[in-house]
């Protein structure tokens, strides 16, 4: 198994695990519009994604996005997705994913990479094995803006 850093020519191969990653959050599979809002985000350097590869086939990924700290005046990742396929988990492959991605971090001179999770994910103990601390001191709050209006 390898984690290689995915290309507009990988988007093929990510676009079924995006699906799936999606499908996991109860949304309806849309390989269209997987495929679609992928190349989007390499073809304006939106994102990086990592795909791990078991030879020929692609067994999971994890995208980073790039934004601000204002307090610290330095740029971070935000770790939105990572996904396995079922078949390939408990396999080392969410920590190579997530190791790479704190490598990223490292290339980049980044603060650090930051990550939200359900309260009832048991990949919590992982990401608090491979140095990820847990927030307990601050709310995460989002407005939805709708789409009638």
């Amino acid at each position: 198994m390898k984690v290689i850093r995915a290309t507009k020519e990988h988007i093929p191969l990510i676009t079924p695990l995006f699906d799936a990653y999606r499908v996991f959050y109860e949304q309806a599979s849309d390989n269209e519009g997987a495929k679609s809002f992928l190349e989007k985000r390499l073809e304006f350097n939106e994102s990086v994604v990592f795909l791990a590869m078991d030879g020929d086939i692609a067994v999971g990924f994890t995208q980073l996005y790039m934004t601000f700290s204002s307090v610290s005046m330095e740029s971070f990742y935000i770790l939105n997705d990572l996904y396995v396929i079922p078949s390939y988990r408990t396999k080392g492959i969410g920590k190579a994913l997530l190791n790479k991605a704190k490598e990223q971090c490292i290339l980049m001179n980044y603060k650090g990479v930051g990550l939200e999770t359900a309260s009832n994910n048991p990949a919590q103990h992982l990401y608090e094995r491979l140095g990820w601390e847990k927030d307990i001191n601050h709310f995460h709050y989002f407005w939805t803006a709708s789409k009638h209006e």
